[in-house]
């Protein structure tokens, strides 16, 4: 988790890891993984911070309050500094733009999905197990994997407990990080890892699949059956399972698809994209919406439609699966990246819609400015802060259905002129 990349147009905040809580602020930009940007930042700690050092004694009796040991503590922080390098990165995470159809072609490219087809037939034992326990497609659980750490090449290497207290420190979500530095200490109570061995991403998240500790107590299973839950070593199997379990446990439902391409009919009503309104498969056929094959889609459950692209590019079919990968990351971008690759690690297509490759997308100060006329006209009633989330896009539809175009809730260059034109 160490860049921010922006996918325009998406309903959703980004949340990276698990259980609600994000170390990393919420926003429309899902996480760039490590392989995804295929470089390695050397960390630089300075020397020792006065102010630093004052708190973490007050830190110190706070964690002794909250049943931590003394000696736990003490081995846990020896040689422990500020870390420049973790709060350069917290500074700095959202300059990095990248379009939905980009983001997906890193996400389930050639080389990952070739990558993946070797680690689903190199772990074939243990993914079929986790299946079979957790009821998660190994597939889904392997596309996680490789989305959040290349397969475990990439699981970071920043000390966890100096990270967090970095952040804790001095961070702009003070008290979320101290929470996880509670967590983290208390799993180095536990023994199922030394603070040498517990490395991560600069943000906290570790292993595998790049849990943060409070999802970690919630959530690790020891599935190898050695009395450790391993996320960290290069046996794979405890950090898959306890991914397995992590959704399994957030209800995911087995048998049942995360989402899939679609066609709509021509004409088709772009208000009924909307997460609010749920239709079973065979009602959504009745209206002419099928698969890509022309064919009524089976009855799994209630769906949406979702357009992350608007009505340009392709659009989804998504069922209840896809709002449990959204407990692991939450912005639309991640999850149809972890389904996408899932389907073609089973052997599916790539998407078949054209997406609008040639768009070009509304900047920072435009987005609010798209916000502020949108704000004044009465259409839009939450703060101004160029994140395009829900609100934003209903707000959009709205004005879009007020003048008789398109309702898809698409934030582009062409909808800001439409505003200015008002």
């Amino acid at each position: 988790m160490l860049k921010r990349i922006q996918a325009v147009g998406l309903a959703a905040a980004m949340c990276p890891v698990f259980a609600g809580a994000a170390p990393l602020d919420l926003s429309l930009r899902p996480a760039a993984r490590p392989d995804m940007v295929q470089t390695q930042d050397v960390v630089k700690v300075t020397a020792e911070n006065t102010g630093f050092q004052n708190w973490l004694g007050g830190f110190r009796s706070r964690a002794l309050a909250k049943g931590i040991s003394a000696s736990v503590f003490d081995s846990a922080f020896r040689g422990v500094s500020y870390n420049e390098g973790v709060i350069a990165k917290d500074r700095n995470q959202s300059e990095y733009t990248k379009q939905i159809w980009d983001y997906l072609d890193s996400a389930a490219s050639p080389i990952r999905v070739k990558n993946g087809t070797a680690a689903l037939q190199e772990h074939a034992r243990a993914l079929s197990a986790i299946e079979t326990k957790y009821g998660v497609d190994k597939e889904i659980v392997a596309a996680i994997w490789g989305l959040e750490s290349a397969y475990g090449e990439h699981r970071g290497d920043i000390p966890t407990i100096e990270a967090l207290a970095t952040l804790a420190y001095d961070g702009r979500r003070g008290a979320f990080f101290e929470g996880q530095l509670i967590d983290a200490l208390k799993i180095l109570q536990s023994g199922d890892v030394s603070a040498r061995n517990m490395t991560g991403s600069w943000a906290g998240a570790m292993g595998h699949t790049q849990f943060i500790p409070s999802s970690y107590l919630a959530f690790a299973v020891d599935f190898t059956g050695d009395g450790k839950r391993d996320i960290w070593s290069n046996n794979p199997t405890d950090a898959l399972a306890s991914t397995a379990a992590y959704l399994a446990r957030n209800g995911w439902v087995k048998g049942q698809p995360w989402g899939l391409e679609v066609r709509l009919p021509r004409g088709f009503n772009y208000a009924l994209s909307s997460r609010k309104i749920m239709k079973m498969p065979s009602e959504w056929a009745a209206m002419g919406v099928t698969d890509i094959h022309g064919k009524p889609v089976r009855d799994f459950g209630n769906a949406s439609i979702l357009l992350p692209a608007g009505a340009q590019g392709a659009a989804f079919m998504i069922f209840k699966n896809f709002a449990v990968l959204e407990r692991y990351n939450v912005a639309d971008a991640y999850v149809i990246g972890v389904g996408h690759l899932s389907d073609r690690l089973k052997g599916g297509p790539e998407i078949q819609a054209a997406w609008p490759r040639g768009y070009k997308p509304l900047s920072f100060d435009e987005k609010m400015e798209m916000q502020r006329r949108l704000t004044r006209m009465g259409f839009l009633d939450d703060k101004i802060d160029g994140i395009i989330g829900p609100n934003t896009i209903n707000a959009i539809r709205a004005f879009q259905e007020s003048r008789g175009v398109t309702p898809d809730g698409y934030p582009s260059q062409e909808f800001l002129d439409l505003l200015k034109r008002r």
